[in-house]
């Protein structure tokens, strides 16, 4: 017997605020500690949206340009509470990674330490594996069930984490199979062996139907706010200036940044390292690392590099001012187009739930992300877990290849014992990742 249909509750806006404000401040551990939190908090606990419109609209971010994570806020915050809801949803899940960053900037450029702020971060990003794993076992669970659903999700990790294929690229691969299926082996691509995906029949709300004039709308004001900045400070300092280079910079990276922050901070940091000199080799590893243990999406590092940009070629400002110009112009133009991605295809994917066919390529697709996902998540153990991460390449294949003398024995400590908290007691995530953020720091402090 078919089971009833999903209906979520209506949810206040303002209790959404809170929820989003709370995720700003918790999302560690990069997109997979991302999407594992938001899914933990959204559908497990409030039940805001079901198991299947989230991985439908996870699998539409997945093949955009940009921090998969930070779209999907967007994108569950529009669904919810329209235009406002995805503003708000987006903005606070960067706003407190960014203040964060540029206040690190500022007390390194100020006084050069910032080892009790690296311990402080080392023990939050240590529990973060085990909210990745918490939740790469329950989506996993939830979404593989057909054998060939499996194996679908296995060639995809084996596709990315082998052979370091992009993830647009193996997403598509899937609903392609998918779509295929749908013809040849229908019973293999439904969510269960039996009946069609219901929740797919989850009403659509009347914001969420494309309209020509909302796109048109979107589409103009989205470039009007991307652009209006490039263009004056073109005209007004020339292409030479820092502020002009980070602008066009950051505004190139947003659209090429495929597959996340993962597929881009090696080229990132080239360019700003050799080519326009922002920082030093030394300042952008520094970053790195404080970017991958702070709230909020990894490419936030952006913020750091930009910072450190404007305060060394401050012209006329005061530098501490002109570095603080140079984070926010930077991460401005890195966003916006975010927002503009989800603003404009969001009713489109929304519209394409119901249609039978796309419902096996979207199956499809949310095998291939279990896949993308646990890529993820082993990328991010590695390198929480391990000092130096070196990478062999040939006979086609690219691996991570963990220096075992490095094996950091107090991080292992760490995400053991909150995996032992969340996953064995049933710890709140917060007292977890408090608990650790205080063992972190008086560690460090020892040492």
């Amino acid at each position: 017997m078919n089971s009833p249909v999903h209906t979520p509750p209506a949810v206040p806006f303002w209790e959404a605020f809170r929820v989003w404000l709370r995720i700003g401040f918790i999302s560690f551990g990069g997109p997979a500690g991302q999407i594992a939190l938001m899914h933990k908090l959204l559908v497990e606990e409030r039940r805001w949206l079901s198991e299947t419109r989230f991985l439908h609209a996870l699998n539409y971010c997945m093949l955009l340009p940009g921090p998969e994570a930070q779209q999907l806020a967007v994108y569950i915050g529009w669904l919810l509470h329209k235009t406002w809801g995805g503003l708000v949803a987006g903005l606070l899940f960067i706003l407190p990674g960014f203040l964060l960053m540029v206040g690190i900037a500022v007390l390194y450029v100020s006084f050069g330490e910032l080892a009790w702020m690296q311990g402080l971060l080392y023990g939050m990003q240590a529990a973060t594996l085990a909210i990745v794993v918490e939740a790469l076992l329950r989506v996993g669970k939830k979404s593989l069930k057909q054998r060939g659903l499996y194996v679908l999700a296995a060639l995809a990790f084996i596709a990315i984490f082998f052979f370091a294929l992009p993830f647009p690229l193996v997403v598509l691969g899937a609903g392609l199979i998918g779509l295929l299926g749908a013809r040849w082996r229908p019973e293999l691509f439904r969510p269960s062996g039996k009946t069609p995906d219901l929740d797919a029949a989850e009403p659509v709300p009347a914001h969420a139907r494309p309209r020509l004039t909302w796109l048109l709308g979107v589409l103009g004001i989205g470039l009007l706010l991307w652009f209006t900045p490039l263009v004056l400070l073109w005209l007004s300092l020339g292409p030479d200036h820092v502020f002009t280079q980070e602008a066009l910079f950051f505004s190139k990276m947003a659209v090429v940044t495929f597959g996340g922050a993962y597929a881009v901070l090696a080229y990132m940091a080239q360019q700003a390292v050799q080519h326009y000199g922002w920082l030093a080799p030394q300042e952008m590893v520094q970053g790195l690392a404080l970017a991958e243990t702070t709230p909020g999406p990894l490419i936030l590092v952006l913020s750091y590099v930009g910072f450190l940009g404007g305060y060394r070629a401050p012209g006329g400002l005061d530098p501490l001012l002109a570095g603080v110009l140079g984070a926010t112009l930077s991460t401005w133009v890195t966003f916006v187009p975010c927002f503009l991605w989800i603003f404009l295809g969001a009713p489109y994917i929304e519209r394409l739930r119901g249609n039978r066919w796309l419902s096996a390529a979207l199956t499809g697709i949310t095998a291939a992300v279990v896949g993308v996902i646990a890529n993820l998540s082993l990328w991010f153990a590695l390198h929480v877990l391990f000092k130096r991460v070196d990478s062999w390449q040939g006979y086609g294949l690219s691996l991570p290849l963990p220096q075992l003398a490095t094996l950091d024995w107090t991080a292992l400590l760490l995400a053991a014992g909150a995996m032992l908290a969340m996953l064995r007691f049933h710890i709140s995530l917060i007292r977890t990742l408090l608990a650790c953020a205080a063992l972190g720091w008086a560690l460090r402090l020892a040492v």
